[in-house]
């Protein structure tokens, strides 16, 4: 739990919004997210400061992110989602399979089955750890294979769409800003997003607003977007957030055992975008977006590069809540099934 006093987390803003900065400078994608969580990852690193998470920060992201990505739901892109509705489910599929790598390749080196199991699972970080931990799986491994996944996913992927791949097409939706339907959004957000996390959901404060947020959007007709500054806010807490999980401790335990869970990961990202092309070329959809939503990273982060990259934001956000989706109903059945059968 992060810690609530003033003196433990105060800097973490700063040295998120000089790493933002830098990385801004540079030119990097995502600069906000990445350069904010490079910086907080190197401060806790290098020196005896161990900064701490912003309380609430991150869910204020979540929320702020989780709007933005609702606004560019329309009743065209709907109708154009729905139409895709199997390329979407096929595509979850594949990243959910493609795991299986990384369980084989633990196992062969010497990780316990639960473990292998749930480290691998391309599932949210939280729910990973709790469904390890209800089969024997050793909880620290499962928390740092699921963050190192989520680190190496937002560091390279961004880079490397832009710096290979280039930009996308212009995107369609508009950025007219309404503030009083801005307002209202959020606080229903954050209202739905309370409403979820009591209800024990997954990922409680960026499926609630995206869902009133998209709901609006669809059934309004919205075509409405963030004010300036809005999704640099969100990308800084979160990245500074997700930073404040990572030091020293961090890389040196068990290094083979996160060298296992980079080449794991790596080895879903060669899949994901081996499977898009496939799919790009079945189906003449944008490769671009395809890989994007078959990447092995989180909704907000995989959504938010498609923001900035001009690509297909529905499309990458419908195929990652669909691979969460599935992962998290399926992967505990399937892993009691192969414990049974090995049984």
């Amino acid at each position: 739990m992060p810690d609530g006093t003033w003196r433990s987390w105060w800097a973490t803003p700063l040295a998120g919004l000089a790493g933002g900065y830098l990385a801004s400078l540079i030119g990097w994608p995502l600069p906000w997210m990445v350069g904010s969580l490079l910086a907080v990852i190197l401060v806790r690193c290098l020196t005896p400061w161990q900064l701490a998470q912003i309380p609430g920060g991150r869910k204020c992201g979540q929320l702020i992110i989780g709007v933005g990505i609702g606004l560019h739901f329309n009743p065209e892109v709907v109708e154009q989602v729905l139409g895709h509705f199997g390329l979407i489910l096929c595509g979850a599929l594949i990243t959910g399979l493609s795991c299986l790598a990384g369980v084989w390749l633990m196992l062969r080196t010497g990780e316990d089955r639960p473990t292998a199991f749930f480290s691998s699972m391309p599932g949210g970080s939280q729910e990973m750890v709790n469904l390890g931990g209800r089969n024997g799986a050793v909880l620290s491994s499962v928390a740092a294979a699921q963050s190192l996944r989520v680190l190496a996913v937002v560091l390279c992927v961004p880079a490397l769409f832009k710096y290979l791949l280039g930009d996308g097409a212009l995107a369609s939706h508009t950025l007219n800003v309404d503030w009083r339907w801005l307002v209202g959004l959020t606080l229903a957000g954050a209202l739905m997003a309370v409403l979820w996390q009591r209800c024990r959901q997954p990922n409680p404060w960026l499926f609630g607003p995206l869902l009133v947020s998209s709901v609006a959007s669809i059934f309004c007709d919205l075509r409405l977007g963030l004010p300036d500054g809005s999704s640099q806010l969100g990308q800084l807490l979160i990245g500074s957030g997700l930073g404040c999980h990572f030091n020293r401790a961090f890389f040196r335990r068990a290094p083979s055992f996160l060298a296992r869970t980079l080449l794991g990961t790596s080895l879903m990202m060669l899949v994901a975008a081996l499977a898009a092309l496939i799919l790009g070329t079945l189906t003449h959809l944008d490769v671009r977006s395809l890989t994007l939503g078959m990447m092995p990273g989180g909704i907000a982060e995989m959504s938010l590069t498609a923001e900035v990259l001009q690509l297909s934001v529905p499309l990458v956000t419908a195929m990652q809540v669909m691979r969460l989706l599935l992962v998290l109903f399926l992967a505990e059945p399937l892993y009691r099934r192969w414990a049974r059968a090995k049984a």
